[in-house]
């Protein structure tokens, strides 16, 4: 049995649909349907079980599962970097984490869980070393402590952590206000004609600041790849090795919008010039908790054997676009 906690959700669901193309449908399900639209992720999806994430817990530890899991996918955790709930942050990100990780040692089975880019908080080089760590908020001080707990704590078998950077793609829905941009992008446009970035901040340009945005298509490949060779373990960045501006995601969302319409691209300036794309105040919840650059440094992650291209926001976005457009 192969395990995705987080399998209702976006990367988890999207991880879920992709183990059913190789065949894998012995799989089970673990997430929190407290959000009940969060199940439409799972409609063509094959699955042997689902549990609520509180249930699985306890029987894990009551030893219903021993000798029974292959692997954990785990990609549940509470992911709102506005909720400043200390409390329920680590209990529901790095207790129960810590929880799963002690079952896959006991039990030798793999474990491939959900980091995430907010652990470098506003440092400006992303590679995976302490001194560069630095979170800005609650939920990426839950996932770099985490992170440290692995780095100190002697493993037998698979462990691998995903530092997941700006990822965006279908199955993301359910997330509201904290979907990806292209996502709001897609649908601001659709409605009213324009889209709404960020004025400029931290020294950049309105729509400037710059993300390193990568594609769920390559999340998924990435987790897979690692799953194919369990002798691979260690913390990884996950992103392009790009950083490119919010303007360029707008940019690429609407022209995907318009081939899809039957009109030709734009640049940026003349869909600014247009009044298309469009600016509003830097919110001041946000102020001094916002990454206005991330690039990933995926030397770490090539140095593990992926060598496989990842897509620019003009390939990603395009494809996401197009999948947007088909349900709509």
């Amino acid at each position: 049995m192969i395990v995705v906690t987080g399998g209702a959700g976006f990367i988890g669901a999207n991880i879920v649909k992709a183990l059913n193309a190789r065949g894998e449908t012995d799989v089970l399900v673990v997430d929190n349907l407290e959000r009940g639209d969060k199940f439409r992720n799972l409609t063509d999806c094959e699955i042997a079980d689902y549990r609520d994430k509180r249930d699985f817990l306890t029987e894990l530890m009551a030893g219903q599962y021993d000798g029974r899991i292959r692997a954990i996918f785990h990609e549940g955790a509470c992911s709102d970097t506005m909720n400043h709930d200390g409390l329920y942050m680590m209990r529901n990100n790095y207790d129960y984490t810590k929880t799963l990780f002690a079952f896959c040692q006991q039990q030798s089975a793999q474990l491939l869980y959900a980091s995430s880019a907010s652990v470098y908080g506003a440092g400006r080089v992303f590679e995976e070393r302490r001194e560069l760590e630095a979170p800005l908020n609650v939920y990426g001080y839950s996932k770099f402590l985490f992170d440290q707990y692995i780095r100190r704590t002697p493993t037998r078998g698979q462990v691998v952590g995903f530092r997941y950077f700006n990822v965006y793609g279908p199955r993301e829905q359910h997330k509201g206000r904290m979907a990806s941009v292209a996502f709001h992008f897609f649908n601001q446009y659709r409605e009213t004609g324009q889209v709404r970035l960020f004025e400029g901040c931290d020294g950049y340009a309105n729509g400037e600041q710059r993300r390193d945005f990568v594609s769920i298509e390559d999340v998924v490949k990435i987790n897979l790849h690692f799953f194919d060779h369990p002798e691979q373990s260690g913390i990884f960045n996950v992103g392009t090795g790009r950083a490119q501006s919010f303007n360029d995601v707008a940019t690429a969302t609407v022209n995907a919008l318009r081939a899809h319409e039957g009109r030709p691209p734009l640049s940026t300036a003349a869909l600014q010039k247009e009044g298309v794309i469009s600016y509003v105040p830097f919110p001041a919840a946000l102020a001094g908790k916002y990454q206005s650059f991330t690039q990933a440094d995926i030397s770490g992650l090539r140095g593990a054997g992926y060598t496989a291209p990842l897509y620019t926001v003009e390939e990603g976005v395009s494809r996401y676009v197009a999948c947007l457009a088909k349900q709509s």
